[in-house]
C-alpha cells in the first residue's frame, strides 16, 4: 500500500511474515520510495501488550519517510503464532532477535512502548554492538504493590458467555484513553486486546514482572526516554536514575494513545535523537 501527501515522500508499507522459535512472526514494514534510505540505521518498533504492532502504523508511515522501520506483532498477539507456555519479557525479545538474524539486521535502532520497551531494553542488553540507540515511550518500572495489583486482578479478562469480559476491557480503556484519546482508538485498542484470546494476560504479565531495577542499568546506548500522562507516568520516572545515557522528554499534553495522536510529534522527536 502506498500513502500519498502533497510534498511528501511516498511511503511505501507492507506486511510479511518470518519465522521464530515461536513459529510465524507477523512484521509490518515501512520505507521511503525515494530510495536512498539504507544511509540511515533501520528502526524496529515494538509495541504494548496486550495490543499489535497495527497500532503502531501511524507512527510507522511517519518514521519510514527517510528510513527502512518494521514492527513486529510480539508472540501470542496481532498475527504473530503464540508460544507453547507463558513467556517473560527475555523470551519474547529472542523471538524477536530470531527475525532480526532472519532479516540480517546487523545494525538497527529500537523503539519500545510501555511492556515493548521492556523488550527494547532486553535487546539492547543481548545485542550491544548491533542495537545502536534506543527509545523507550514509557517505562514499566513497577512497585511490588503494583505488581500484586495486577497478580490480583490482570487483564484481558478470558471471554466469558454473559460478555463481562468485553465490558471489563471498555471500561479499562476509558481509564487509561487519557488526553487526546478518541473512541475510535479507544475501540480499535480494545479489539486489539481481546484477538489474544484467553492468554492474552501473558504480555502484560511479563511486562510486569520484568526486574527494571536490575534490567535497565545494563542498558549501555544512548537513550530517547519519552514520558507522556499516561497510565506510566510515575512508572516512567522511576527508571530516571537507572539509564545511563538518557534524553528526557515529558510530553504531559499526550496520554496512552500518544503513538496513535501523535506520531507525527512523536516522529519528529526520535528522528531527531536518531540522527545525532
Amino acid at each position: 500500500m502506498k500513502q500519498r501527501e502533497p510534498g511528501r515522500t511516498v511511503v511505501n508499507l507492507r506486511r510479511a511474515y518470518f519465522e521464530s522459535r515461536y513459529g510465524q512472526l507477523h512484521v509490518r514494514t515501512a520505507f521511503p520510495s525515494t530510495g536512498g534510505f539504507d544511509e540511515n540505521v533501520p528502526l524496529v518498533l515494538l509495541h504494548d501488550a496486550p495490543y499489535s504492532s497495527r497500532l503502531l502504523v501511524p507512527l510507522l508511515s511517519a518514521i519510514g519517510a527517510d528510513r527502512s522501520a518494521y514492527a513486529a506483532d510480539t508472540p501470542g498477539f496481532g498475527e504473530s503464532d503464540a508460544p507453547p507456555k507463558r513467556p517473560t519479557i527475555a523470551d519474547y525479545a529472542a523471538a524477536i532477535g530470531d527475525f532480526l538474524d532472519n532479516l540480517r539486521l546487523r545494525r538497527l535502532d529500537v523503539l519500545g512502548h510501555h511492556g515493548g520497551a521492556a523488550i527494547a531494553a532486553e535487546l539492547a542488553i543481548a545485542r550491544p554492538t548491533a542495537v545502536r540507540r534506543v527509545v523507550f515511550v514509557g517505562l514499566p518500572v513497577h512497585t511490588t504493590q503494583e505488581r500484586d495489583g495486577f497478580t490480583a486482578d490482570p487483564y484481558p479478562k478470558p471471554p466469558v458467555a454473559d460478555g463481562a469480559h468485553l465490558r471489563s476491557e471498555w471500561a479499562r480503556a476509558l481509564a487509561r484513553g487519557g488526553p487526546g484519546a478518541r473512541v475510535g482508538e479507544l475501540g480499535l485498542s480494545v479489539a486489539e486486546s481481546l484477538r489474544s484470546g484467553p492468554n492474552g494476560w501473558w504480555g502484560p504479565a511479563a511486562a510486569f514482572q520484568w526486574p527494571a531495577h536490575e534490567r535497565l542499568p545494563l542498558v549501555t546506548q544512548p537513550c530517547l526516554v519519552l514520558r507522556p500522562k499516561d497510565a506510566l507516568w510515575d512508572a516512567t520516572l522511576r527508571g530516571q536514575r537507572l539509564l545511563r545515557q538518557a534524553d528526557w522528554q515529558d510530553l504531559p499534553e499526550a496520554g496512552n494513545c500518544v503513538l496513535e495522536a501523535s506520531a507525527e510529534d512523536v516522529a519528529v522527536r526520535v528522528r531527531r535523537f536518531l540522527d545525532r
